[in-house]
């Protein structure tokens, strides 16, 4: 008893149109090549952390990097570099123009309480005195 009508031939092979999967395939890896994104892989790029390996002997590198504090003296903020304070901008920048190490970078360090105005400022000092890197960090405080 068959339960099928239909006759099954032997040694018959089903053939496939190959020209249709190509065309898919092809449209594919167009899609994949366009939508994809070039960038940049973490390792190449640029970091703000220089690295001198070089050996020893004093060098420009071996200063210090400019730190700039804002901090209250005398009941009002002021910029300290060092062991000396400046309350004006123009002052501060030039005084860090006079720094060598401006590859190194400068830190501005702000007490809590201090006004944006004061940390914007010192910043724009030191982009002023063509620092490369400028970095903001909290000051942080004794409680």
């Amino acid at each position: 008893m068959r339960l099928s009508s239909r006759k099954i031939r032997k040694g018959s092979r089903i053939e496939l149109s190959m020209t249709s999967m190509i065309d898919v395939v092809f449209l594919l890896i167009i899609f994949f090549m366009v939508t994809s994104a070039f960038v940049e892989t973490e390792r190449d790029l640029a970091s703000g952390i220089k690295v001198n390996r070089q050996s020893a002997g004093k060098q420009e590198s071996d200063f210090e990097p400019a730190i700039i504090d804002i901090v209250e003296a005398d009941g009002r903020f002021v910029f300290r570099l060092g062991s000396r304070d400046y309350t004006a901008q123009e002052e501060l920048a030039s005084v860090l123009r006079q720094f060598d190490n401006k590859a190194d970078g400068a830190f501005v360090r702000v007490a809590d309480g201090a006004p944006f105005a004061m940390a914007a400022a010192a910043i724009q000092a030191c982009k002023t005195a063509n620092f490369s890197t400028v970095a903001y960090v909290p000051l942080e405080t004794d409680n």
